[in-house]
């Protein structure tokens, strides 16, 4: 993890309403489970409009060091992700013969790769070492590393850094778990099981799972992959053994990552269309437009995709985001910018996030001159006037999302700068060119 000191963003103040066409990128999600199911085939598949990020590039690279073949179009840099839109036409999963170690896997800050790929790198043959950033050395991981544990899998440590010692194969059958802390536990051991002897039976005992669309993407795509998974039960999810069919996958755009932009319009009283958006989706991000109704905004899907016109002043909101934790970011800004209290329920598992997000926005929120209280289970936003404090940039705190909680918040205060917006290439490559270009009423 780099201690290099960063210059600094100006975030863009918004000289005007905001009006403009946002393609964004595709999602991080489904490429990186698309990836998974397409190295677990093992006979062949690809992957059109993946995406070119941080998070994806270590997946592709922990794939890579399991021994399964992944090509990259020559028109996608190996050096990773240089422009807003740098999703590739096909990534290839190539055939192998299964996957063996010694293998060393970085998995970054990316809850997709500490979580998913060890399940997955239980069924290889040899050693194969973990670690990752310093603050992922923070992140939970007791959970799916006990689990692999209880299903009979050699793991020498409950979080990173840890050596998993596979023997080629895992029993597995059931297992019970507390997925209060993130649905990735659920969502790794699912994908994974089909190679399991007798699949897997995860059962969830504890606080509700947050996130639960992700959950539902993976069971989706698993099906996607001819896989047969029952969910017919409460908190119980099960996947039979058996082989998954390789298959052509096809990326949609990321919708959390599209919310950044279409905040923009609800902040300036302006108009943002998000090409693309599908009318039927499992990612979190298209539950977006409740919200942003009630701050005001008029959401309208169409043909020309999603568009977004704010108001004159935003309202106050008070939303569960328990199941869609991840734009609570996006939501606290806007929220910080409304003319009247706002309340964020259910999200008390952001804390254990890529930072503590709750301590984070009330932190940097408050930096500005917002009144912004933690709550057992989330943030109580009281809106007042906000002004940067000369010398002290916004804290992105490494976390991609902060740092686009920063920009939306730029748009209206003027002097606004963030410490790192290089952390926005974990999902979101390119990201001040899609920002530039979005107030220039052009695509970055």
């Amino acid at each position: 993890m780099t201690t290099a000191t960063r210059t600094p963003w100006p975030a863009p103040t918004a000289p005007g309403p905001v009006r403009a066409t946002v393609p964004v990128p595709g999602s991080k999600s489904i490429t990186n489970r698309a990836l998974l199911l397409a190295a677990a085939a093992g006979t062949g598949s690809t992957v059109r409009g993946a995406l070119r990020s941080r998070d994806t590039d270590l997946m592709v690279a922990a794939l890579r060091a399991l021994g399964v073949p992944v090509d990259i179009p020559e028109n996608a840099s190996e050096d990773g992700p240089d422009s807003a839109a740098d999703a590739t036409d096909a990534v290839v999963v190539g055939s192998h013969d299964g996957l063996r170690g010694p293998a060393s896997v970085d998995c970054g800050l990316a809850g997709t790769v500490m979580r998913f790929v060890p399940p997955f790198a239980a069924l290889a043959t040899g050693e194969v070492r973990f670690d990752g950033d310093l603050r992922a050395r923070e992140r939970p991981m007791s959970t799916i590393i006990g689990a692999l544990r209880a299903l009979g899998v050699d793991v020498d440590a409950r979080a990173l850094p840890f050596v998993l010692r596979g023997r080629g194969s895992v029993p597995g059958g059931a297992v019970t778990l507390d997925a209060s802390g993130s649905s990735q536990f659920v969502s790794g051991l699912l994908l994974a099981a089909p190679g399991y002897d007798r699949g897997i039976t995860v059962h969830h005992v504890g606080p509700p799972v947050p996130s639960l669309p992700h959950i539902d993407m993976t069971v989706q795509m698993l099906r996607e992959a001819s896989v047969e998974v029952d969910t017919a039960g409460s908190d119980t999810w099960r996947v039979a053994p058996g082989p998954v069919t390789g298959r052509d996958w096809t990326v949609q755009p990321d919708l959390s990552n599209a919310t950044v932009v279409l905040a923009a319009a609800a902040a300036t009283g302006g108009e943002v269309t998000v090409p693309g958006w599908p009318k039927r989706t499992t990612q979190a991000g298209d539950r977006i437009r409740p919200i942003l109704e009630q701050f005001g905004c008029a959401v309208t899907l169409g043909p020309a995709g999603l568009t977004v016109r704010g108001p004159d002043r935003l309202d106050g909101v008070d939303v569960d985001l328990h199941a869609i934790g991840e734009l609570t970011p996006t939501v606290a800004a806007l929220a910080a910018l409304a003319h009247s209290p706002s309340v964020l329920r259910g999200i008390a598992h952001l804390r254990g996030h890529e930072t503590d997000r709750l301590a984070a926005l009330a932190t940097e929120i408050g930096v500005l001159g917002g009144d912004v209280r933690e709550t057992a289970d989330g943030l109580e936003v009281r809106p007042r006037p906000l002004r940067t404090v000369p010398g002290r940039a916004w804290g992105a705190y490494g976390d991609h999302r902060m740092a686009t909680a920063g920009a939306i918040l730029g748009l209206v205060v003027p002097g606004l700068a963030v410490d790192d917006i290089g952390a926005t290439d974990k999902t979101l490559p390119g990201f001040p060119a899609i920002w530039v270009g979005m107030l220039a009423g052009r695509p970055g």
